[in-house]
Order: structure tokens, then sequence, then C-alpha cells
């Protein structure tokens, strides 16, 4: 039985996490276990911690997870790659080398005779203007190319060190507290969204590092919404085989 797999927010190489090679190692035997029934393999973002893809060199590192996705899409796994906020200076290298798809925003993706929603989940819903000002120098052709004359470390250093102070800088419940806000806000723009799209079967995010397949409606009702986790602490995933879709854990 062929299978549709939906992971994000793997967040590789990033420095607050303490054996970066074993947890490379984690997603590589996750990827070896589900070769031989996936036909389609969805990475909704944040995949890397931080890459910043200069148009004649690549950032190092990520070999091994390189090497296992061209081996998939030489396989024949359809391989898609939607990117994230830590992602998101992904541009042509990855799809010239391993032959995947790479997206910049949300998708409507048919798969199986029905369509789906997939989106990073920073992209689409209500954002404070702050933050989609951020998100669009991020975008920016213009910021990327000043950003991309910055010798790179002084860049990677700034890049990878904000994403360690906003990862540990703080406090839990805080975390809790916005996790659920960015959760009810993306929960409502599915409603809004499905009621003129009825098409959609399901809504998939990632970034909110939130494992939770849930409904747009509060009475367990509506469309299906799922957040795919994280594997910093959750090793989280979906899949969509014939019994349906759903949210799994990864064990071994």
């Amino acid at each position: 039985m062929k299978r549709t797999y939906f992971i994000s927010d793997l967040h590789l190489g990033a420095s607050y996490i303490g054996d970066a090679r074993a947890h490379e190692a984690r997603v590589l035997r996750f990827l070896d276990s589900i070769a031989p029934q996936a036909q389609a393999i969805y990475l909704l973002g944040d995949v890397l911690d931080y890459w910043y893809e200069y148009r004649k060199v690549v950032p190092r590192g990520h070999i091994r997870f390189f090497g296992k996705l061209a081996q998939l899409a030489d396989a024949g796994v359809k391989i898609t790659w939607l990117t994230g906020n830590h992602d998101v200076w992904l541009f042509d290298y990855l799809s010239h080398e391993i032959g995947l798809t790479v997206h910049k925003g949300y998708v409507m993706q048919e798969i199986a005779g029905r369509t789906y929603f997939l989106s990073h989940g920073d992209d689409v819903g209500r954002r404070p203007r702050s933050y989609r000002f951020m998100r669009w120098c991020f975008h920016s052709r213009v910021c990327q190319c000043l950003y991309a004359a910055i010798h790179p470390r002084w860049t990677t250093a700034v890049a990878t060190g904000w994403s360690a102070g906003n990862r540990t800088g703080r406090q839990a419940a805080a975390v809790a507290v916005e996790q659920e806000r960015c959760a009810s806000q993306l929960i409502s723009f599915a409603r809004e969204h499905h009621a003129s799209h009825p098409q959609v079967a399901a809504y998939l995010f990632g970034h909110l590092h939130l494992a939770r397949f849930t409904h747009t409606e509060h009475d367990g009702s509506g469309v299906p919404v799922v957040f795919l986790g994280d594997w910093i602490d959750q090793d989280t995933y979906a899949v969509l085989d014939e019994a349906g879709l759903r949210l799994e854990k990864f064990t071994e």
C-alpha cells in the first residue's frame, strides 16, 4: 500500500540540539523506514534551522540528509518542500540536484483524488504587523541581495544565534500560550477558507511545534486540521493512505 507522508520542523543543524549528528541520523532512519511504502513526501518547512543559498555556493552540512532525499527521489518518490521561516532562502539548488519541487508559500495539492491545503503555517491567518513586515523582508529580492553581500561568517552567526535565542530564551508557559493562540488563528483561517473552498479535504500546518489532529469546529465536526509537531521533542508526522489521514509518532 503506497502512502503519502507529511513532516515539518526538523530544524536540522540547530545549535541548541545537543547531538546534531544523532538528530540527523534519527531522521534518516525514519526516511528509511517509510521508503518501501512512500509514493510522496511533503516537507512543510523549517526542515533546516538555517539555510542561505548563494548563487555559486551552498552552506556546508546536511549531506547525509540531502543524499537520502536524492536516493528516495531516484527511486521514484515525489518530494515537495514548502519553505518555512527558517529555510526561506532555499532557491533552486536542491530542485536541480535532487529533482524535488520547492514552493514558497502554501499549496492546494491534489492527492489521491482529493484536495489538501498544505502550509508551513506562517503565511496564512492573522499575524502581527511586525511579523508580516519581517516576512516581507525575508522574501524581498532586494533584501536578499543585500543580505548576501555580507560575509557568511557574520550572517550565519547572527541567524543561528537568533534561532537559538528564540528557542531557548523564552519561558515554556509563554511559548505554550503563543502556540495555542496561533493554533486558534489557523483553525479559524481553515474554517473561513473552507467555506469558499469546500473541496479541501484537510488542512496541514507546521511552524507551531504542536502535534495535534483536530477539526475546524469545536465539537469535533468540520474538516480536519493537522498540526505536524516537530522533530526536536516529538518526532511526529502525518500519513495518508487508504485508511485515511492520521498523525503518528516515529518510534524505533
